[in-house]
């Protein structure tokens, strides 16, 4: 399996300011609470995979004082996601990666479904293909997996929009990519998705779920 580096997107968890749509149902400190949970799940699993190095790309710089007392795992890499729309960041932190020579995942924080077996099927798919693409359920998608740097990827995208996913896999084809195809994962953004959620994930004082 060729080098490979992942690379996390994450907002520190602060109540007020993360997983601010899931606060009708668990409250502004419940989100929160569940934000630091499934970071904490995605770090886990990164570092299990064991198929790549890792990078935690945050939101604010890891300097803030957000991250002061949120304990990272020893011998990660940190790195700020700086300014710009979400696609401008991803774009950045993948020619960062590529630019040492390793293919990229780039994932995030928020899919307790994404296990250490997807993201090693995903860096082996990297071996056979141009990129790798696994879904999420409303639309999106969970992980990208590059071996080449594409603008085209990331520029005027409708980010949080049920298209991401379906415009992504068309501009991989006018790019003349072979791309693999997971089986899509739910994610959660909106109360509507805790019925996904794993309850050791659930902050013991959250309000009624929908």
């Amino acid at each position: 399996m060729s080098a490979t580096r992942i690379i996390l997107f994450a907002k520190a968890p602060v109540a007020g300011r993360v997983k601010t749509r899931l606060i009708p149902a668990l409250g502004a400190d419940g989100a929160a609470q569940l934000s630091r949970r499934m970071l904490d799940y995605a770090l886990n699993i990164a570092i299990a995979a064991d198929v790549a190095s890792l990078d935690l790309c945050a939101s604010p710089a890891p300097t803030h004082p957000d991250w002061q007392n949120i304990p990272l795992p020893a011998g990660i890499e940190t790195s700020d996601q700086g300014d710009g729309d979400l696609g401008v960041r991803m774009s950045r932190a993948a020619q960062r990666g590529l630019a040492g020579g390793q293919s990229v995942l780039l994932i995030g924080a928020d899919c307790p479904a994404l296990g250490t077996r997807h993201l090693r099927a995903a860096a082996a798919a990297l071996n056979h293909h141009d990129a790798v693409l696994l879904p999420a359920q409303d639309g999106g998608y969970l992980v990208l997996g590059l071996k080449t740097h594409a603008a085209s990827l990331f520029e005027n995208m409708p980010w949080s929009s049920a298209q991401v996913a379906e415009l992504t896999l068309a501009r991989m084809a006018a790019l003349g990519w072979r791309v693999a195809v997971m089986e899509p994962l739910p994610d959660i953004d909106w109360p509507q998705d805790l019925i996904h959620l794993p309850a050791a994930f659930l902050p013991a004082d959250s309000k009624s779920l929908p």
